[in-house]
């Protein structure tokens, strides 16, 4: 083996093991509950895929609590069925009446419950798990919707997401599901209030076909980055071998 062809080797290693700790240290710094909304405009209706990883080595997820906003209340819940999982939506007294869409709301959806069903559908080391919601309407642009959420585990633990994360401050340790509304989509208001009048399903049917889109684009984003940077380190030092055997060549 020529000391050219065990370079390259060795700086293809290289390459390699730097793009997995690449990999590695992003999904450390994900490695919590998150909420990504598939609609941010203000007075529309929103898909919220909320994904849970479970964090522990010994022990297993067994429920996800979510705190809905009480100041900025949805006062439409739906939840997506997630098999093995049972979904509790609660709905109770806001701390003052709010004003939604003209109307004085003093009771709204303020929390929503997911449990396993048994041992088989807990989420187990290094899986994690989504759960689906279609909520409305969004407050104001500009308003941050922060999601308190609580994760469970089978030996007893249970960690509070709900820490708000600052601008231009370092992410706290466990940072709160949220995300910040958008300009309000003139069509989105009138189009959502025509669905839900059509069928009070409508809003859960439309949550069914849209979240699976939303987690795939998630997962495979996340990995098409991650494999892209190793496509391009590993091109680049395969195009400067063939150069220099060319060199050579040509000498």
């Amino acid at each position: 083996m020529n000391t050219n062809f065990r370079r390259t080797l060795t700086s293809l290693g290289t390459a390699a093991a730097t793009a997995a700790l690449i990999a590695a240290g992003a999904a450390a710094a994900n490695a919590h509950v998150t909420v990504s909304p598939d609609d941010t405009g203000a007075d529309g209706y929103s898909h919220l895929t909320f994904n849970m990883p479970n964090e522990s080595e010994t022990a297993e997820t067994t429920k996800l609590e979510v705190k809905l906003p009480t100041d900025t209340p949805f006062t439409s819940v739906s939840v997506r069925p997630v098999e093995g999982w049972t979904a509790q939506v609660i709905t109770g007294e806001l701390p003052k009446p709010v004003t939604v869409g003209g109307s004085t709301v003093t009771k709204a959806p303020i929390e929503v419950v997911w449990t396993a069903n048994d041992a088989a559908h807990q989420i187990g080391q290094n899986q994690y798990q989504s759960f689906s919601l279609s909520v409305g309407r969004l407050p104001a642009a500009g308003t941050k919707v922060v999601l308190a959420a609580t994760q469970t585990y089978t030996d007893g633990m249970v960690v509070e997401w709900n820490e708000t994360a600052e601008e231009g401050q370092p992410e706290p340790k466990h940072p709160a599901p949220a995300f910040t509304t958008t300009a309000a989509d003139e069509a989105a208001p009138a189009m959502a209030t025509a669905t839900a009048s059509a069928s009070p399903s409508a809003g859960a049917a439309k949550a069914n076909s849209a979240a699976p889109a939303a987690q795939t684009t998630d997962v495979a984003g996340g990995w098409g980055v991650v494999l892209g940077a190793i496509g391009a380190v590993l091109g680049a030092t395969a195009l400067g071998l063939v150069l220099t055997r060319r060199g050579k060549t040509a000498k």
